[in-house]
């Protein structure tokens, strides 16, 4: 699309590049909108996107909130206009900007599975049929994308879950989840950052706090990087949690993606 389109466009308050929406979200935000579904290509793009924003250091920004197939991207219109701003990312989507080659994180995630500590997992495996050791084979077995962290702080939205563990949400939530609670609701797995309410089926429980407001940086991982479910015992589980409750322990992580 040329520029002088594109500039156009702008005036209309939407801009629509090759099935980018471009709108306004109140009168400090715009949401760049990408295809409306769930995948690891346009999330991969937008992760992308985000990057290549911060890149640009564009003044006037001063957040940036990623989602499956969206990113809001919040700025001081004392600043920087609507205007001037839907003008900026719009050339900067056009960009031709490769996914492949870029590194993301891998976190390993602890989890004790089962009794206490995943108090669903029976309804989990027998819904599927499976053995509760199945269900932990399964749901510990690959390295899950953060497609998007929202709900709470640090609370991750995980895809790639296996369909034979596939599970619907409580149909009466709880009134509280502890924070670190591992579950499963419908295709996706995540985790609760905090004590919360919720309708997750839970199958696991974490001692690591990937939401800590009194660290530098207070949530864990970011949307784009992934996670993968170790699993550990009650006797594992104490001793990590002894370590992060006294500053101590640090999740192993990897990288994965770059210079391929």
């Amino acid at each position: 699309m040329a520029v002088a389109s594109v500039q156009r466009l702008i005036f209309l308050g939407v801009i629509t590049l090759e099935k980018v929406s471009f709108y306004p979200a109140g009168d400090s935000a715009i949401l760049i909108a990408f295809e409306q579904e769930i995948s690891p290509e346009i999330n991969g793009r937008i992760t992308a996107l985000v990057r290549l924003i911060k890149a640009q250091q564009i003044e006037g920004i001063v957040d940036m909130i990623p989602s499956f197939c969206a990113l809001l991207v919040n700025y001081d219109s004392r600043v920087i206009s609507y205007k001037q701003i839907n003008r900026r990312l719009s050339k900067l989507v056009q960009l031709d900007v490769k996914t492949e080659g870029q590194s993301s994180r891998v976190f390993e995630i602890p989890t004790c599975y089962g009794g206490d500590y995943g108090p669903d997992i029976n309804y989990i495996a027998e819904k599927a049929g499976l053995s509760i050791q199945d269900v932990i084979n399964i749901h510990s077995s690959k390295e899950y994308l953060i497609y998007m962290l929202g709900f709470m702080p640090g609370f991750s939205y995980l895809g790639g879950l296996d369909e034979r563990i596939h599970t619907p949400r409580l149909e009466t939530p709880r009134v509280k989840i502890r924070g670190g609670s591992v579950g499963i609701a419908g295709g996706q797995t995540g985790i609760y950052p905090l004590d919360s309410p919720g309708g997750w089926q839970l199958l696991g429980l974490t001692p690591v706090k990937t939401y800590d407001p009194g660290r530098k940086v207070p949530i864990l991982y970011n949307a784009g990087d992934y996670i993968r479910f170790v699993p550990i015992s009650e006797a594992e589980f104490l001793s990590v949690k002894a370590q992060v409750e006294d500053g101590t322990f640090e999740c192993k992580t990897t990288e994965i993606g770059k210079g391929a």
